[in-house]
């Protein structure tokens, strides 16, 4: 007699199905892309269990090109990644937070068509303490122009809106994976004991009306009048304006803070510096680009205080950028 029970779709047969899609199918190299990214996940996430025990906890006394102390996990998170993606023939080159310039694929390896951006390491001044931590990742399409020559910076620098990837694993209680390839965003769950990625949610949609915003409060003297206002009206509560209590909610990982987003509904704000000519400190490649992409796809929005994020055009690999992400109408209440 058959079995009533049914088996978890996993992340492979996700994509596989995702690849017959006639209306938007995802190709076969992305699809092998995509596998590849999340099996480097898993090796980083099992460095990050190992913690002491792996002698991976700590700074290691240098910086990145951001200026900031690196930890150890940033370096072997972003080593991982780097040793995983290269050889599989699927990328014409990545770029990652913790490096200067590019990472051309070696020649020994063949070339796709494809580049990889990656946050190794998103929330690592919470690794020492054991809170959640991390790794964000963006695909886009190498230009045609690239054909023949070497990639460069300049092939990198392209709007949000072209990513065809983009995702977060997110390493707490359980070691979540969090994508999407244009058509909706999906939740897959490590399990441990077979190795696989398995679907727990999705089509994910960012729940509305849930009172509750993630912000630095540190910050408050750098804050625009309209970030003030947006704030001090919900810190006022049910004797405010906005005749209703609101929750406040920081971890000092976006990656955290915007899964919490994705599942419970609410707004994340990392505006820029309105003291200092607009000064940021996410990135728009890196950071603020996937995690837009998500927020939109699962019908939220993004914007950096003046549009939208994914229209904005990248000057710079290292280029950073305000962000106010999650329920559309708590950004519009910000933004106008």
């Amino acid at each position: 007699m058959a079995s009533d029970h049914v088996q978890p779709i996993t992340l492979s047969r996700f994509l596989i199905e995702q690849q017959r899609l006639p209306e938007h199918p995802c190709p076969a190299e992305l699809r092998l892309l995509i596998e590849t990214v999340a099996r480097a996940c898993k090796a980083v996430g099992h460095a990050i269990a190992r913690g002491a025990l792996g002698d991976v906890l700590g700074a290691l006394g240098s910086e990145n090109v951001q200026g900031e102390v690196q930890k150890k996990l940033d370096v072997i998170a972003n080593d991982l990644l780097l040793d995983a993606n290269e050889w599989g023939g699927h990328l014409a080159a990545m770029a990652s937070e913790e490096m200067e310039t590019i990472h051309r694929i070696p020649n020994r390896y063949p070339k796709g068509e494809y580049l990889l951006l990656f946050d190794p390491i998103d929330g690592s001044s919470n690794i020492d303490v054991d809170l959640s931590v991390g790794t964000i990742f963006s695909v886009l399409r190498a230009p045609d122009a690239c054909a023949g020559r070497d990639v460069t910076e300049e092939d990198f620098l392209q709007p949000g809106r072209d990513q065809v990837a983009a995702g977060y694993a997110l390493y707490g209680p359980q070691t979540l994976l969090v994508l999407t390839i244009g058509t909706g965003v999906y939740e897959f769950m490590l399990d441990r004991e077979v190795g696989s990625w398995r679907m727990t949610d999705g089509p994910m949609r960012i729940p509305a009306g849930n009172r509750e915003f993630a912000i630095n409060m540190a910050r408050r003297r750098q804050w625009s009048p309209a970030v003030a206002r947006y704030v001090e009206e919900r810190i006022l509560g049910a004797e405010g304006p906005c005749g209703v209590d609101y929750n406040m909610r920081w971890t000092a990982s976006m990656v955290a803070d915007v899964h919490r987003i994705l599942k419970r509904g609410g707004v994340f704000l990392y505006p820029s510096d309105h003291r200092t000519t607009g000064k940021a400190r996410l990135r728009l490649l890196y950071e603020a680009n996937p995690m837009s992409f998500l927020i939109e796809q699962a019908g939220g929005s993004a914007s950096d205080g003046a549009g939208r994020i994914m229209d904005v055009a990248p000057t710079g690999l290292h280029q950073r950028i305000g962000v106010m992400l999650g329920d559309a109408d708590e950004v519009k209440a910000i933004t106008g």
